[in-house]
């Protein structure tokens, strides 16, 4: 079963916001004039998901959203059909509407879904711009406005796996990382509505998490986990309580490494 998610957008609905770092908006504009396919790679929690919302508000695209899985499938993009009043009926899948109607579908942390995913995507990711529909005979030629996107994250992948180099160069990448350390103090702080000063130890105290990723940690402190801490902090929860239960918790389940982690944000915002 697909996770899917649409957003239409709504002209009179506020453009997401997001604080670039580089060219990042620039080139993903570029690449949907084009028609160029885009692969989003970085760390979790780093803002991926947010600049594709962003970019596809500025843009006036709507965006269906599939998180991939295990068991995501190609039949759960493309469709199948299901039995609907006692007939048997053709569903599009997320990945067939947009081709159909254009928009952009992306597709969250591509290397969890299942191989033949990545495949199903190849021939709208090259000059063709095609989406062969076996089951009812369709060959769908994807409308002007179509954009796939994709994402993962480069650093949490084991062999089994790694996107496959044959997929990743259908794509123009953009890579993405934690944000310098000002652009991320002003972005905790406007998600969070906490103000700058009061977030600027919290993003300090991720900076010496992050240097602990592969050592005592699999993933450094996510950007959308700073803005979590600080969403609880400016809601009345004590500091230490909001470190604990935004930061901490989620990084780790060993003793040992918690009891380290909470040591190193005692001496950091002390």
């Amino acid at each position: 079963m697909t996770i899917a998610i649409n957003h239409p957008f709504n002209p009179k609905s506020e453009i997401p916001s997001y604080i670039p770092s580089g060219n990042e908006c620039a080139l993903f504009e570029r690449a949907w004039t084009r028609q160029l396919p885009v692969l989003l790679k970085g760390p979790t929690g780093c803002g991926k998901t947010r600049f594709v919302h962003h970019m596809a508000a500025r843009l006036g695209l709507p965006v269906s959203t599939v998180s991939c899985h295990d068991d995501l499938t190609a039949a759960d993009l493309t469709g199948r059909f299901l039995l609907k009043g006692g007939e048997t009926v053709w569903v599009d899948g997320p990945l067939t509407r947009a081709v159909r109607s254009g928009g952009i579908c992306y597709l969250d942390e591509i290397v969890e879904a299942r191989k033949d995913v990545a495949v199903v995507l190849h021939p709208l990711t090259d000059d063709r711009r095609v989406l062969p529909l076996e089951r009812t005979g369709e060959h769908l030629e994807a409308m002007s406005s179509f954009m796939v996107v994709v994402s993962y994250n480069p650093g949490y992948q084991n062999l089994m796996k790694a996107l496959k180099p044959s997929t990743r160069q259908r794509f123009v990448s953009i890579e993405f990382d934690f944000l310098p350390r000002d652009l991320e103090i002003a972005t905790v702080s406007l998600e969070s509505g906490l103000a700058e000063g009061k977030v600027a130890p919290l993003v300090d105290l991720a900076h010496r998490f992050r240097r602990l990723k592969g050592q005592d940690l699999e993933e450094g402190v996510s950007t959308r986990l700073l803005i979590y801490c600080a969403t609880l902090i400016d809601a009345g929860l004590p500091l230490s309580e909001a470190v604990l239960a935004a930061i901490i918790e989620p990084m780790t389940d060993e003793p040992d490494v918690k009891a380290a982690l909470l040591e190193i944000a005692n001496s950091t915002l002390a």
